[in-house]
């Protein structure tokens, strides 16, 4: 299924990068740009970029980069075509496509969506219609988990067995490679194929907008070789800590309430939403991770964690507080009584019960103290300031100073202490998490340095640091989205004249869509870029990592930036010309020091005087 070319152009045109990416990543704007904490990498200083004129984004710490399809592409886990559908659904603009499904070629990630929509459709079939299921049916029926439920979550049953998958591939033609990538299919060492899942009950995982990216199988039979619970592996459409269990069907009722309850378990998720309870997510299978908080803040910042109450829970919920309080999320902690869980809690006494337990849910810094109190910390007082300290330090990762005082406050009329002594905690607390930032730093501008490497100062050496540095600076002109220059620059500069073969590379897409008299659309332009490595050196120029002048206005004072930026093609045009002459200028010189002949020499300082000539006429013109 193909979508025309200029419908694609249309719908990027009718999108505003800036208002899809705020839907996911909070933006705030910072000269012309749009600034935010990247939603592909753990950071704490921002380094995410958004630039409305150009509507592309670029990170400057992991480099991810490119346009809304591709922001939408690498955040959803979807196809290029979803995201230009996506993207078309929010503008209300139709799509019209081109050509059959079987004659256009599915790329990897589409066809891996198709294999695991295939097997969650044959393993719900299994547990449903099958009389084998049966088995599986009961487990389900004494869990008190209704049909109309199992239906909603997809939940189905692998058969016991070694090929029963195997051969429902073979029959379905389903690529056998990609089914093991996938971990629904393993293969033993002398090479026989088998089923991952085989005798498990098995929960689909959905990404946010509802597609199955993995499964999660939990065993029927109790084998000590056996794991209770097996995961799909992870793969191009399943990054495990970068999924949270149920989003999909919570996301409506998290927005609507503006709250989201946090559990453990798929059983504990699926018996809450089937009892009314809906705004719950599951993390299911990891601890929760720092892209898993990111990815529901786009849906709420108020979060109640109901996690079991048992040593492990327990350790949990400390680990999530810290990892919530990171990104400004409000943050309670709901206490069920000992020997229940939310499955057993919701089955044995209802909704009601239930809710009434969620608003009792205490702050972070009460739950904190009265585990500290249930250990007996606060018995003896060298164990008391060590579990005082313990709590003033979740205090310095919260970014709102308001809200940092007033813990404090807290804190220090609870444990009836001078303020200005929890502050001088405060303090040193905050010196560490400021240590941590300025590491976390000094790690991406290194991997900035050597993404700068690959791509740059390795091939500089074949031409001189002016030369290389303007090469640079045209580069990122050609790139502005301005038609004039960069025809302009096209006309004036030949692609051979550059020196440096990214930026021949780079130029030559620009010049290609010149000649075609495409319209020069930034975002356009990087998208026919199919090298990730020149893909990312571009976005780093665009967003001015390595600005062309730093005050265009006052070099130009009252000229319009359009007027400013053919300026400044027309002056680094002129540089550019005169510094390939110097250099043509120093390497005669160079071969005029050498024992060559008489002859030699004349004609290099007669042709060194016609450079001379030539350079002083570019540097007079206008």
């Amino acid at each position: 299924m193909r979508i025309p070319e200029s419908k694609v152009e249309e719908i990027r045109s009718a999108a505003n990068i800036v208002d899809v990416i705020s839907e996911f990543v909070q933006l705030r704007k910072r000269g012309k740009n749009f600034l935010g904490l990247c939603p592909f990498h753990s950071e704490k200083t921002p380094s995410f970029t958004v630039s409305e004129d150009k509507q592309i984004f670029h990170c400057f710490g992991c480099h991810a980069g490119g346009n809304v399809f591709k922001f939408l592409m690498d955040y959803e886990k979807i196809s290029f075509v979803e995201s230009i559908e996506e993207v078309a659904k929010r503008y209300g603009i139709n799509i019209e496509y081109e050509g059959s499904e079987t004659s256009e070629k599915q790329s990897l990630q589409e066809a891996l969506y198709d294999i695991n929509t295939i097997a969650a459709r044959y393993f719900s079939d299994n547990l449903l219609n099958h009389p084998d299921g049966e088995v599986a049916r009961e487990y389900f029926q004494k869990r008190k988990i209704k049909l109309q439920s199992m239906r909603a979550f997809g939940l189905g049953y692998a058969f016991s067995g070694w090929e029963h998958f195997v051969n429902f591939a073979v029959e379905k033609k389903i690529d056998l490679e990609q089914a093991i990538s996938l971990g629904l299919i393993g293969r033993n060492n002398d090479g026989r194929l088998y089923d991952k899942f085989s005798g498990r009950i098995i929960f689909p995982i959905f990404s946010p907008n509802g597609r199955v990216v993995a499964f999660a199988g939990r065993i029927m039979e109790k084998k000590e070789t056996s794991a209770k619970y097996l995961n799909s592996p992870e793969s191009l459409i399943y990054v495990k800590g970068r999924i949270l269990y149920g989003l999909s069907h919570a996301k409506d009722e998290i927005r609507r309430l503006d709250k989201a309850i946090l559990v453990e378990g798929y059983m504990d998720l699926i018996s809450l939403h089937q009892s009314g309870i809906k705004n719950v997510v599951a993390v299911s299978g990891t601890a929760l991770t720092e892209e898993q908080v990111q990815l529901l803040s786009r849906y709420t910042k108020n979060v109640v964690l109901l996690f079991d109450a048992d040593t492990a829970g327990i350790k949990a919920s400390m680990r999530s507080i810290e990892l919530l309080l990171k990104k400004d999320m409000e943050i309670k902690i709901a206490s069920l009584p000992q020997g229940e869980d939310p499955d057993s809690f919701v089955n044995n006494f209802g909704r009601e019960k239930f809710e009434e337990i969620i608003k009792k849910a205490q702050n972070f810094l009460e739950y904190q103290s009265s585990i500290y109190e249930s250990q007996g910390m606060f018995e003896e007082a060298s164990k008391a300031a060590e579990a005082i300290r313990e709590l003033v330090k979740p205090a310095a990762l919260i970014g709102d100073e308001l809200k940092r005082s007033l813990l404090i406050k807290n804190i220090a009329k609870k444990f009836n202490l001078r303020e200005k002594m929890i502050e001088t905690e405060l303090e040193k607390a905050l010196t560490i998490t400021g240590k941590q930032i300025t590491a976390e730093e000094r790690i991406r501008d290194r991997a900035l340095a050597e993404r700068e490497t690959e791509v740059s100062v390795e091939q500089a050496k074949k031409a001189s640091p002016i030369i290389y540095n303007l090469e640079r600076e045209l580069i990122k002109l050609l790139y502005e989205g301005n038609e004039e220059v960069a025809e302009f620059i096209s006309m004036e500069i030949p692609i051979d004249d550059f020196s440096i073969e990214a930026h021949s590379q780079l130029a030559k897409i620009v010049y290609e869509a010149v000649n075609n008299n495409e319209e020069l659309i930034t975002s356009s332009l990087i998208e026919k870029i199919n090298d990730e490595k020149l893909q990312s050196y571009i976005l780093e120029l665009t967003f001015e990592k390595y600005p062309i002048s730093k005050n265009w206005e006052e070099i130009y004072p009252g000229d319009s930036p359009e007027v400013i930026i053919q300026k400044i093609a027309k002056d680094t045009i002129k540089k550019f010309k005169i510094a390939k002459i110097d250099l043509k200028i120093k390497n005669n010189r160079k071969l005029i020091a050498d024992e060559i002949s008489q002859e030699e020499i004349f004609q290099l300082l007669k042709l060194n005087n016609e450079l001379e000539k030539e350079k002083l006429l570019i540097s007079q013109s206008n």
